[in-house]
Formats: structure tokens, sequence, C-alpha cells
């Protein structure tokens, strides 16, 4: 049987509990030369308990995301925020084992939304997420040491990883407006399981600052894996 060596094949691991990238990606407009591929990690909540943190041990993302090797994609992303919280090398760390082991290209959305802010210069960031305080203080933390300064957020609140996909997009609208007050170089809506990606193409001419939403990056990285 001949195979069609022309259609790019995307895999994209998602938290178990994530309802909003696939669904985005399948609505994107990449013609019939890519396809989108997906599996599954189980994610319930989000905290810093060891019960929630250990939602996202590389092995089991590994694990996950072998699964996708099956379906012979040409590279692998892991669609979920974690290493805004957990730090940038658990990322680095899942992508470089990844290869190493599979022998197909990884990325993660969060490395992919800090090479934008590194390529464009950014220096300032307003935050939104749907998590709860110390989770948003961490992630603000961990950003600070990669030279990035936080100068307005707001976050939901939220621990039950479903329960972010049902935050209204009026309540996102108004999150993104009240971080843009301060006028920041970009806006982050550092969630794939958030409904962003309407908010930043909306929001981000009007207002004149750039917006990141994560679900999108995510897309944008299988993208540009496969070239």
């Amino acid at each position: 049987m001949q195979l069609d060596a022309k259609v790019k094949r995307i895999g994209i691991l998602l938290p178990s509990s994530n309802s909003v990238l696939e669904p985005l990606a399948a609505k994107t407009n990449v013609g019939s030369n890519i396809s989108f591929h997906f599996s599954r990690l189980g994610v319930i909540d989000i905290t810093l308990a060891s019960n929630s943190i250990n939602q996202f041990t590389l092995a089991a993302q590994y694990d996950a995301g072998k699964l996708l090797c099956d379906a012979n994609v040409d590279c692998v992303i892991w669609g979920g925020t974690s290493a805004s919280w957990l730090g940038l090398q658990h990322d680095i760390d899942f992508c470089t084992s990844f290869t190493q082991k599979t022998g197909v290209s990884a990325g993660t959305c969060v490395l992919e939304m800090n090479q934008i802010m590194a390529s464009d210069r950014v220096k300032t960031y307003g935050l939104v997420t749907p998590y709860t305080s110390d989770v948003q203080y961490q992630i603000i933390e961990n950003y600070k040491t990669l030279g990035f300064s936080c100068v307005s957020e707001q976050h939901y609140g939220g621990i039950l990883s479903n329960d972010y996909a049902s935050i209204p997009t009026a309540q996102t609208e108004k999150m993104v407006r009240l971080v843009a007050k301060k006028n920041p170089d970009i806006i982050l809506i550092m969630c794939t399981n958030m409904r962003g990606a309407t908010v930043a193409a909306t929001l981000a001419p009007e207002l004149g600052i750039p917006i990141m939403d994560s679900a999108t990056v995510a897309i944008q990285s299988g993208l540009r894996l496969v070239g």
C-alpha cells in the first residue's frame, strides 16, 4: 500500500480534563497536508500539593506521548502549561528525553511562548489564568528568574481542571482588559483549557498589546516543528 508522504502529522499530548485544545485544533485552517492527533495524560486538578504535582511525572508524560508515535507522527507537543508553575526545566527535560528515546521532535506550548517572548525582547507581561493564588504566585516567580516582570495579573481561583473550560468568555475578556491597564509588553493567557483564542484575537488589535493564548501557541508550536 502506498502511503501519502505529503501529510504532516502533529501529535498533541493533552491533560485528560482538557476540552478546549482539541476542538480548537480541529477548527484551525491548516489545509489538507497537515493533521492533528491526540493522546491524554491524566490530570484532574491544579494545585501545589504533591499529589497534584505528581500528575506530571516525566515517566507518565513519556508513556502517554509515546502512544502518539504509533500513529507515525512527525512531532509531539505537550499541550499543557504545567512548566509555568513546575519550572521551565520540566518541559526541557521532557522534550530532550522524548526525542532521545523516540527520535520524534518534541515541543511544548510554554517553551514556545517563552521563545516568542525572548525573540520579541519582552520585558513586562500581564498574566491571566484560571488558577489559585499560590499557583499564580509560583508562575510569576518562575518567570522572574527568566527575566520577565509581571506588572499585572488576574486569576480565577479554580482548582479542578475540567472547570476551566466553563469560565465564560466574557469573564476572560474582563480579566484581559484589567491586566491591559498596566500596559504590559504582552499579555499571556496561561492555560490551554481556558477559552482564550477568540479573546486574544479580538482584543489584541483593540488594546494594541500582543496577547498570547497558550492553546493557540500549542498548535503553532506543532506547525513550526513540521515546517
